[in-house]
């Protein structure tokens, strides 16, 4: 496997990454998870402008659909400890400028998404925790968070607010959210203590949020994805909460069947996004203690198989995208402050 590495900045603590098209081209988005800016880069890996300076505590990204450069993002998520003035905000690209405003404040909101149902969009918010009150305070269980998103969000500010209903509740360290796309119809895989859970958006023929049990088992973060190519989605699992376990559970007679468990402990897996790379299915896994690697996880020759990509990085998050006949994964390395990327 031949594969190049570009460093596209240094930025402290880089966290979130997300694809932004803006003025007829392809986008990246980089920012900070404590007090540091939020970067426009080109697809090549060039910086372009700073969006923010600040405040940071940058966890999602998301584009808004539709829009010519318009995103939510929370701001003020700076830890597990210290996220009581977390919120989602809208950043409008103006005259040259950047305009933030304020969507919904929510304390402690993790993960969020913009998901399409039937022609209609739905924000759903993942608070890791519902309150704090002391260092490593996990008494208050997290929720899940819904409500209708507007096509139009010039009425928002801190004053006008979007509504939200909690969908789910009880969901303690609710950490781990992927988005899933079958059939062009999207749902959301979110994590917790509690097991893994796939919620599906309303639909005219059923008016609520349905919430689909999928694991039991503790998971930090995980995807869907068929990796050895027999029709039939893999689910790679990051468990416990910032642990050190990658199990694979394979679909079996409508649930999921634990087929593989990497022999290794990798501690405080962070870093999670699965596709295809050189027409290959795979899973990229970063972790942020130990060797701090970031890994390709693979079937091949019967058997699932992980390949170090990088080494002593502490990748935080992870995002690939296919331009020009190459494959390209971006890595968010937290622990060095360094954002890379990878050119298959």
């Amino acid at each position: 496997m031949k594969m190049k590495k570009k460093v596209m900045a240094e930025l402290e603590k880089c966290y979130s990454i997300a694809p932004l098209h803006y003025k007829n081209k392809d986008h990246i988005l980089v920012a900070a998870e404590k007090t540091d800016r939020c970067i426009l880069f080109d697809t090549e890996g060039n910086e372009e402008e700073t969006v923010w300076e600040g405040p940071g505590g940058v966890m999602t990204m998301v584009q808004v659909p539709g829009t010519d450069g318009q995103f939510l993002a929370t701001h003020k998520f700076y830890s597990p400890n210290d996220s009581k003035e977390a919120k989602i905000v809208i950043a409008t690209p103006k005259d040259g400028k950047w305009e933030i405003r304020t969507l919904a404040d929510l304390p402690f909101v993790h993960r969020f998404d913009i998901l399409e149902s039937e022609g209609k969009h739905y924000l759903i918010a993942c608070c890791l925790k519902s309150g704090h009150e002391y260092k490593d305070d996990w008494s208050s269980p997290g929720k899940v968070y819904a409500g209708l998103l507007p096509d139009d969000l010039s009425g928002f500010d801190e004053e006008h607010q979007l509504q939200l209903e909690v969908i789910k509740d009880d969901m303690l360290k609710n950490h781990g959210y992927y988005r899933v796309v079958r059939d062009g119809k999207m749902s959301s895989l979110v994590c917790c203590d509690g097991g893994v859970f796939r919620f599906y958006p309303p639909t005219e023929e059923s008016k609520e949020w349905k919430v689909e049990t999928l694991l039991e088992t503790p998971a930090s973060d995980a995807t869907l994805i068929d990796l050895d190519g027999d029709g039939k989605d893999e689910l790679l699992v990051l468990s416990p909460f910032h642990g050190d376990t990658v199990l694979i559970y394979k679909e079996n007679n409508g649930g999921y069947q634990l087929v593989y468990e990497y022999p290794e402990k990798i501690e405080f897996l962070h870093a999670i996004w699965s596709g295809e790379i050189q027409g290959k299915p795979v899973v990229m896994i970063g972790h942020r203690k130990g060797n701090r690697d970031l890994l390709k996880f693979y079937w091949e020759t019967g058997t699932y198989h992980a390949d170090v990509i990088d080494h002593d990085c502490g990748p935080a998050n992870a995002y690939g995208f296919h331009k020009d006949g190459k494959d390209y994964v971006i890595s968010t390395n937290r622990e060095i402050n360094q954002i890379a990327m990878y050119e298959f």
